[in-house]
């Protein structure tokens, strides 16, 4: 007998060995319909896996993320079959699940194009209609590349080559494609309904730029269609967001090829990264942080100390002087421990609390470069905590607190939290790890706040809470951190004189709130949709007169303003005012004040709020009234 454990703890016996599928029609047939796989003792396997010994099964439908995966890479595959039938010379290399979909390479004669791609996408619609079984084999390796150089595919067989010669390998067929793979897979094709392939792109065969340029299909597949519309609507919308599109639009900032990676401040977006730094260092201040400033070049020796010269330091930019080798900082951490080794503390100057907007580079690959959201030169608002162990837990929830204010202040309410506890390989005792864990789940509690765990996340020195955003279309950005760090001041031997008189070595806690300030700001800018607001606007207020006799008392206006410190622009052009507002709506300002002879006359100003909204005419003092709460109230 072979007994089948369910997730709700019943179990079922059956004569001998079962299938997935057997055991699914066994509690109903409509779970046998919606069976796309199942997990037998935290495995995923295929639908039509046998079960010769008593297990725990969950059966895997769309509902569960795991189904959602195997939806996925079994489009992936649908996507190869549809692409052989109608390009019967391509060849297939690999097509692997990524986030919100998959992408398959395809060797081909010449690069696929837009309508290729229209005629790929029907082809499958058809391929998935027929409702193919998808049937496993097992072959062994020497044979499985055998068949694949008899079938001239040619890649398969060079990535079969490179398993071990004892393994066997697996085969999926849909109808008259095989390919090989892992698994698992749906049980029929007729699984798949929500598709749809996104664009086209070249990749080269095993990321080596010496090997043949591939053609890259990329594709996203859901388990509604709802699902699948909805993730559609939001490209639409991000597409809209992109920060470098309206970081164009809008004049902020460019990226040149002269300094690749690197950001070129204009004058509106250099006034909403002052904004943001001078709010953060208002943050700094009100919380007891004192401001500091490390170097940018620092000698090699250091780096070794921290283990980066060994294990970052191909990310790292270097230089020799004098034959002396340097590295621009990666990092601002190594800086602060230097700054804290400066003169005799004590335990009654703890908690120590410094902070940053240190100025790091980072050697990353071109390939990876993104607008301003991933750069290779970048400014942090970063702080270090150096305390106690007893230290960690008011520290975490007053630091948490904080955070949450700060992220509300920018327009974000909704928050994930993570705690990354300890990995495998670590340093420090089990007792500072279970001490540290604790204290970072008993902030977040304090603080009210659900959380998840990362089991095996953290860092070899110690766990952290990562602070996740969640954007105004649903995107997840991972902004701040709190790391609790028992190894740096360790090996750069940093001390404390205790109340005992003896030395002892401080926790550091590293922070960050918004993290790279570029970063920050490109999310900024899409969560608005450039539409930053007044506190943050680069121009607050555009001030346009309709004719010439109005230059004078618009020019007073605009003087008026300014003194109050609001960013005006003043438009006296000899243009229809029509055509001047909404130019200026373009550049989607918050207000924009027309002054007539009536509004002149009557010492007023007509006021359009963005959005097209006609607030009508209103004294001076009545705006600055206005748009000082909203400044004030962060709107």
């Amino acid at each position: 007998m072979i007994q089948i454990t369910l997730p709700d703890g019943s179990r079922r016996e059956f004569p001998g060995p079962v299938t997935v599928a057997e055991v699914a029609a066994s509690i109903g047939p409509g779970l046998a319909k919606a069976a796309l796989a199942g997990k037998i003792d935290g495995k995923v396997v295929d639908t039509s896996h046998r079960i010769t010994v008593d297990a725990a099964l969950a059966i895997v439908t769309a509902k569960d993320p795991e189904g959602l995966e195997v939806i996925r890479h079994s489009t992936a595959h649908l996507l190869a079959y549809a692409v052989k039938e109608l390009f019967p010379d391509a060849q297939v290399t690999i097509g692997p699940v990524i986030e919100n979909g998959f992408f398959y390479d395809f060797s081909y004669k010449r690069p696929f194009t837009p309508e290729d791609l229209a005629a790929i996408e029907k082809r499958m619609g058809e391929l998935a209609a027929k409702d193919e079984p998808v049937v496993r084999r097992v072959l062994p390796r020497d044979e499985a590349v055998a068949y694949f150089k008899g079938i001239g595919e040619h890649y398969k067989a060079e990535i079969i080559a490179s398993i071990p010669s004892n393994e066997d390998v697996s085969l999926y067929r849909e109808g008259g494609f095989e390919d090989l793979c892992r698994g698992p897979h749906v049980p029929s094709t007729g699984k798949l309904k929500f598709f749809k392939l996104m664009k086209l792109a070249g990749a080269y065969w095993r990321g080596d730029h010496r090997n043949e340029m591939l053609q890259r299909v990329y594709g996203t597949a859901w388990a509604t269609k709802d699902e699948l519309q909805q993730y559609l609507t939001m490209l639409e919308e991000a597409e809209k967001r992109d920060h470098r599109k309206l970081g164009r639009e809008l004049d902020l900032f460019h990226i040149d090829d002269h300094a690749p990676g690197v950001v070129f401040w204009h004058p509106r977006g250099w006034t909403v990264w002052q904004e943001v730094e001078q709010y953060m260092r208002r943050v700094y201040r009100d919380n007891g942080y004192q401001e500091v400033k490390g170097p940018q070049l620092l000698d090699k020796t250091l780096w070794e100390k921290t283990g980066h010269w060994d294990k970052y330091r191909e990310n790292m930019f270097t230089t020799e002087s004098e034959k002396r080798d340097y590295a621009l900082k990666p990092m601002n951490c190594p800086g602060h421990i230097l700054i804290f080794k400066q003169g005799i503390k004590s335990y009654r100057d703890l908690p120590l609390r410094y902070g940053e907007f240190g100025q790091c580079h980072r050697n990353e690959p071109t390939g990876g470069l993104h607008g301003i959201m991933r750069v290779r030169g970048f400014t942090q608002d970063d702080g270090h905590i150096f305390c106690t162990e007893d230290m960690i837990l008011p520290e975490c929830t007053a630091y948490t607190t904080l955070l949450q204010k700060v992220y509300k202040d920018f327009g974000f309410s909704s928050i994930i939290y993570k705690v990354a506890t300890r990995p495998e390989k670590r340093i420090g005792s089990d007792e500072s790890w279970d001490k540290a864990e604790h204290a970072l789940m008993q902030s977040l509690r304090a603080s009210g706040c659900e959380f998840e765990i990362s089991p095996g996340d953290g860092a070899f020195y110690g766990p952290k809470i990562e602070y996740t955003l969640k954007d105004a279309i649903g995107r997840q950005w991972q902004c701040g951190t709190m790391q609790v760090d028992f190894s740096m001041p360790e090996r750069l031997d940093a001390e404390y004189v205790g109340e005992d008189g003896a030395r002892h070595r401080p926790v550091m806690l590293h922070r960050a709130i918004v993290g790279s300030l570029e970063r920050f700001i490109g999310i900024l800018i899409e969560q608005h949709a450039g539409a930053l607001p007044s506190w943050l606007a680069p121009v607050q207020v555009a001030v346009l007169n309709i004719t010439d006799s109005q230059a004078d008392y618009a020019r007073e206006v605009v003087k008026t303003l300014q003194n109050q410190g609001l960013r005006v622009d003043l438009d006296l052009r000899n243009e229809k005012i029509t055509y001047k507002i909404r130019e200026h709506s373009l550049q989607k300002l918050p207000y924009i004040l027309v002054v007539g002879d009536k509004e002149k006359a009557a010492g007023a100003v007509a006021v359009r709020a963005r959005g097209n909204q006609d607030l009508g005419a209103m004294s001076i003092e009545a705006f600055l009234q206005k748009i000082a709460a909203d400044i004030a109230n962060k709107l």
